[in-house]
């Protein structure tokens, strides 16, 4: 390739319009006539048309041009021009084409593909126009979630994956063998972060979860990334407003920054831009006589007592073209740490945010118990092993105050965001019941 060619992304191809540079990437497309190939190149920051002309490069080069399959590797040096014809309102005029590696076997073709096949080579569906839109809102996501915390005074504490104890519950756990003890993967960072805002006040954490639970609904995943704040002095009326924020602010950068791949994915940005705080409220009670009344299809009526499972919350969240936060949970149906309420103390003071379009629920949050001896009754009534939680009963022993928190998964927020009608298509490589591979 000529030495003094600067090499450029296609994302800055705007910058380099009647200059030459030199571009790497892989070929999405061909279409070729008489004399003439126009190879679509993108690069993982966008795509650009190249037109090879047999009247202006050699006949060799024209035959390399004939041999690139799809997803060939090359790199190619041409003159940037304006065009509004082609990807991104610019093309490449080319001089020079140096195949890095011609394919002519790719698995994955423009016929339709079955969804075991497709999964069976994630690996390289990720490279699809629609795979790739998914991955960058979810980039841009997680940076949103970042700018949003570091704005109001949150500190990120990353928080361990091997854990002593259960969060929630002992029936959803992986366990390790831990050099001869047994450990489990986080089903949660929350306790860590209690520990944290006794020494920074509001901290976030934010990284992989699991849940052994064996569940094949289109909104579930055994690994899966959580966002989960925490914050000192902070009451139930604190976090569902800071929920609210951040929901709204997640969705603004969205529509802000991921236009085209929105339109990638045909999403209907009408029901995103009108998500506005505050969002409506739903008791638990009422919740589940909407059910009963309501449902259809029901074998037997919904008792109360029960967590709402995938088929309740897709029915609640279809009720509603905003998000809406179902609060005041009985006692006995949620987590030991989480506070009664004082003017209800049959019902904790929690919140599960649904969001619309009958994607549920995508946040769990509650103000936790700040008292040594509830904290310490309600873990012998879930019978939880005392032992594993004399570090978490000290958070009560040595400064309590009220705070409250809550984690807002990943996955089901980009599903929503995306329009996707499964959650396997919102993470990487997805972990699910009997699907391990890639």
């Amino acid at each position: 390739m000529t030495e003094d060619v600067s090499q450029a992304l296609i994302m800055h191809l705007p910058q380099h319009v009647g200059k030459a540079v030199c571009v790497r990437g892989w070929l999405r497309n061909k279409r070729s006539g008489k004399n003439i190939h126009f190879l679509i190149l993108r690069d993982g920051t966008g795509e650009v048309q190249c037109v090879a002309s047999g009247d202006s490069l050699p006949a060799e080069t024209m035959q390399l041009c004939d041999a690139l399959g799809i997803e060939s590797s090359l790199e190619v040096v041409g003159i940037v021009r304006e065009d509004a014809r082609s990807p991104g309102g610019y093309e490449v005029a080319l001089s020079e084409v140096k195949p890095l590696q011609v394919v002519n076997d790719f698995p994955i073709s423009k016929k339709e593909h079955g969804v075991e096949f497709l999964m069976e080579h994630r690996h390289l569906w990720l490279r699809s126009r629609r795979q790739v839109a998914i991955l960058r809102i979810r980039d841009e996501l997680e940076k949103a979630w970042a700018d949003f915390f570091y704005e109001r005074g949150f500190a990120r504490v990353d928080a361990p994956i091997f854990t002593p104890a259960a969060c929630e519950g002992t029936t959803t756990l992986f366990d390790v063998d831990y050099h001869g003890d047994t450990a489990y993967l986080t089903q949660s960072g929350q306790l860590y972060n209690e520990a944290t805002i006794f020494a920074l006040g509001r901290v976030y954490c934010f990284g992989p979860t699991f849940r052994a639970e064996k569940s094949k609904t289109r909104r579930h995943l055994l690994e899966f990334w959580m966002l989960e704040m925490e914050a000192a002095f902070f009451e139930q009326e604190d976090n569902l407003r800071l929920q609210e924020e951040l929901l709204v602010f997640s969705i603004a950068r969205v529509l802000q920054k991921c236009g085209r791949e929105l339109a990638t994915l045909q999403r209907d940005t009408d029901k995103l831009v009108n998500i506005a705080a505050p969002f409506p409220r739903l008791h638990y009670r009422d919740a589940v006589e909407q059910i009963n009344r309501q449902m259809p299809d029901r074998a037997e009526p919904f008792r109360y007592g029960d967590d709402f499972g995938a088929p309740e919350e897709t029915f609640i969240s279809q009720q509603f073209e905003q998000p809406v936060f179902v609060t005041n949970f009985p006692v006995g149906t949620k987590a030991f740490y989480m506070k009664p309420d004082p003017d209800e103390p049959d019902t904790v003071l929690a919140a599960d945010l649904l969001a619309p379009e009958g994607y549920g629920e995508i946040v769990g949050g509650s103000q936790r118990e700040d008292d040594l001896d509830a904290l310490e009754k309600r873990v012998g009534e879930h019978g939880l092993p005392r032992e594993a939680f004399q570090w978490y009963f000290d958070l009560r022993r040595y400064g309590s105050v009220p705070h409250s928190g809550f984690g807002l998964g990943l996955e089901r927020t980009l599903a929503w965001l995306c329009g996707l009608s499964h959650i396997r298509e919102a993470i990487p490589f997805p972990r699910m019941l009997h699907h391990l591979y890639p």
